[in-house]
């Protein structure tokens, strides 16, 4: 009669680190205590393993339950037309890196699209569909410059989704305070309370919510704990009074002068030079003018420089650092501090009322014009101011490619902001007739989208004439890749003149007509991509 043999037992007490330390050892070399001599010892040592896994198995004591999470907040946003939700499920299945080489093809970039129709949809008030969300976090996990829009889009429900899985947590982080409810701003004590008790991300979304609404209330709060703060603490709250910022901060801010920490200290002295009515600003002007004059002994009028011969303590109290970087002179560096924290209308008195335009066209004697010129360049952009912005930028169809204070392209670009986008448009189209796309490309990135229509036609005509140059389209891939975001889809016609293969001239570069004509083919693709986009978000919607 066959009888079913017993199971294995492990050798008397043994235990599973027992277990273990054998296997790991090896049974010639370390043999439990009570093992059964007549039997094969790796084998005995397996069963030996798998009995005492089904017993920890058996004997798992159940955990308590967790508790449910609390539902998602409402998102009482319109859904997505059905056409612009399976839109976004296409640009969302798109991935970086899907193309073969360097070669883009002629078929447009659908992840570069994907910011642009965020920013279409929050304009229009949009939820996304709920099955989305996990794809949109992903894709705004791979792309901080997608993060802005991609949470104003997803809503409330991604970050109840941010709470549950640690690959989305930086939507938390981007969001003001966490993630976490603020009080109403009417309710002073609960509003006190988490300044004083909350957590740094609550604080500083509660402050900068509080500035927005009731500046001088966020002010308060802020002087109530300032002594008791961290430095770098000081320091992003300090830079939250630019919101907002007015005379009525003046005081706080001067006190913040002879703050322990040298960045508090220079924050607050750049704050208090954009107030061109400011104690500060005024003290930067005198020393400023000071250093400044207008010779007018010469046959036709100058400007004469004497900088600092030195670097005294109210000075550094105002701000200025007295330590001038590697390789530039002390003096010259005490000089451009001066200037660019005086305020610009200083100048229209020490140099004889003249305006800004005749101001920058004076000559500057011993060499100190390019010193003077960026030190304005800095003072126009941190007061905003467009008149002074013009006149060193000059006329953009000047021979030279920069204007007279404007000694690089990032100095040209900083200016450009300071003026209407209108304006700034016009401006680098006009740079760009003259002087082509090969030093455009920052210049259009500060321009406003959609390009203008002269603006527009200004690139597709510098674009058209470095075609028929015979070089590569890959040395304007930048300038490219802008136009099919910037550019007004209802360039799409105009360029289809442009998709065709020309005629390789005799100086051209082998082959560079083909490629020029699949760049072009892509650019209208994307444009006519980008009407539809649009339309489909115009279309009506549908109940959830």
């Amino acid at each position: 009669m066959n009888r079913t043999p017993a199971p294995p037992e492990a050798p008397a007490g043994d235990s599973w680190e027992d277990l273990v330390t054998s296997a790991l050892l090896g049974t010639d070399r370390r043999t439990p205590s009570g093992w059964d001599p007549r039997r094969e010892a790796p084998v005995a040592l397996l069963d030996a393993a798998a009995v005492e896994t089904v017993r920890r198995r058996a004997g798992l004591r159940p955990a308590r339950a967790a508790a449910r999470p609390e539902p998602a907040a409402a998102d009482p946003r319109p859904p997505l037309p059905p056409a612009a939700a399976r839109r976004l499920s296409m640009l969302l299945a798109d991935r970086p890196g899907s193309g073969s080489g360097g070669r883009r093809g002629s078929a447009p970039d659908l992840m570069e699209l994907l910011p642009q129709w965020l920013a279409l949809a929050n304009s229009r008030g949009f939820a996304p569909p709920p099955q989305l969300l996990p794809a949109l976090l992903d894709a705004a996990r791979g792309r901080t410059d997608l993060r802005p829009a991609a949470l104003t889009f997803a809503g409330p429900r991604a970050l109840w989704l941010a709470r549950l899985r640690q690959d989305w947590r930086f939507a938390l982080r981007a969001a003001p305070g966490g993630g976490a409810a603020l009080p109403d701003l009417d309710d002073r004590e609960r509003m006190t309370r988490l300044w004083q008790e909350g957590l740094f991300a609550e604080r500083v979304a509660l402050l900068a919510a509080v500035r927005v609404r009731q500046p001088a209330t966020a002010r308060e709060l802020l002087s109530t704990t300032w002594a008791t703060e961290r430095a770098e603490d000081r320091l992003m709250f300090l830079d939250s009074l630019r919101t907002g910022l007015d005379a009525a901060d003046e005081p706080f801010l001067e006190q913040a002068l002879t703050d322990r920490s040298r960045n508090v200290r220079s924050t607050a002295a750049e704050l208090l030079s954009a107030l061109p009515g400011s104690a500060l600003a005024g003290r930067m002007a005198a020393r400023a003018g000071s250093c400044v004059a207008l010779d007018r002994t010469r046959s036709e009028p100058a400007i004469v420089v004497e900088a600092p011969h030195e670097c005294d303590a109210e000075m550094e109290r105002d701000g200025v650092v007295p330590k001038a970087p590697a390789g530039r002179g002390e003096r010259s560096w005490w000089l451009g501090q001066l200037v660019e924290a005086a305020p610009l209308g200083t100048w229209s008195r020490v140099l004889g009322g003249r305006t800004p335009e005749e101001a920058v066209a004076l000559p500057v004697t011993d060499d100190w014009q390019g010193e003077l010129h960026a030190a304005w360049c800095r003072a126009a952009v941190r007061q905003r101011d467009p008149a002074w912005s013009r006149a060193l930028l000059g006329s953009p169809s000047a021979p030279e490619a920069g204007g007279p204070g404007a000694v690089s392209l990032a100095e040209r670009a900083k200016l450009l902001t300071t003026l209407g986008a209108a304006e700034r448009a016009e401006w680098v189209a006009r740079f760009i007739a003259t002087h082509g796309l090969s030093e455009a490309f920052q210049l259009l990135g500060v321009c406003a989208v959609l390009w203008s229509e002269p603006l527009g036609r200004a690139v597709v005509d510098a674009l058209n004439i470095a075609r028929d140059a015979g070089s590569y389209p890959w040395s304007f891939s930048g300038v490219m890749g802008l136009a099919e975001r910037c550019l007004d889809p209802a360039e799409a016609a105009r360029l289809d003149g442009l998709t065709s293969v020309p005629d390789e001239q005799e100086n051209a570069s082998p082959g560079a007509g083909g490629y020029w004509a699949e760049s072009f083919q892509r650019l209208t693709t994307t444009l006519r991509l980008r009407a539809t986009m649009s339309a489909e978000l115009m279309a009506p919607t549908t109940a959830t």
